[in-house]
């Protein structure tokens, strides 16, 4: 029963993991990435949409991505819709074809404004891990009837670890995207 318990917790520990590091991908650093455009909802004919669904985005180089909408139609939209993303500060040029964004540099103000928003991701996503923590524990204490305190107590100890353990990826991957973000 305790094996179950620390399955999931594992499973949902290493999912808030992922969605802190991918909240990191899509605040901006110096160079253009596709992911920066993962987020964006477009309203495709009155229903948002993910761009994915509705655009391929590459790089063209260091500082501008190509978006190559798959209807023609919905050009319009999807340029509205990065024009009005927050924290991007790009003006999207359409030649019909295709969505050119360019990136302006980012100054030492916007960088360390940057560097804030992924802290507060960075604390969104220990928060989450500390909530399976808790619920897990939760769970320990109601197997203590058939199980018994030694075991609980060993098991809690051992919860307490995989927590710090978690927590510390993601304090990796904060320290990783910080250094990215005041590289210049």
């Amino acid at each position: 029963m305790i094996d179950e318990v620390f399955a999931d917790v594992k499973d949902r520990m290493t999912k808030a993991v992922e969605a802190a590091r991918e909240g990191f991908a899509t605040v901006r650093t110096g160079r253009a990435n596709p992911s920066l455009l993962q987020n964006v909802q477009v309203d495709y004919y009155g229903t948002p949409t993910p761009l994915p669904q509705l655009a391929s985005v590459a790089n063209q180089d260091a500082r501008s991505l190509i978006i190559t909408p798959y209807d023609k139609g919905a050009m319009k939209e999807i340029e509205q819709a990065i024009r009005d993303m927050p924290n991007l500060g790009a003006n999207p040029s359409n030649d019909g074809n295709v969505i050119r964004v360019t990136l302006p540099e980012l100054t030492e103000e916007r960088r360390k404004e940057f560097v804030k928003i992924v802290k507060a991701r960075a604390e969104d996503g220990r928060v989450a891990v500390r909530n399976v923590r808790r619920h897990a524990k939760d769970d320990l204490e109601s197997l203590k009837s058939d199980i018994g305190e030694d075991e609980i107590a060993r098991a809690e100890k051992e919860l307490e670890a995989v927590t710090k353990q978690f927590i510390d990826q993601i304090d990796e991957a904060l320290k990783n995207k910080e250094s990215e973000l005041l590289e210049v």
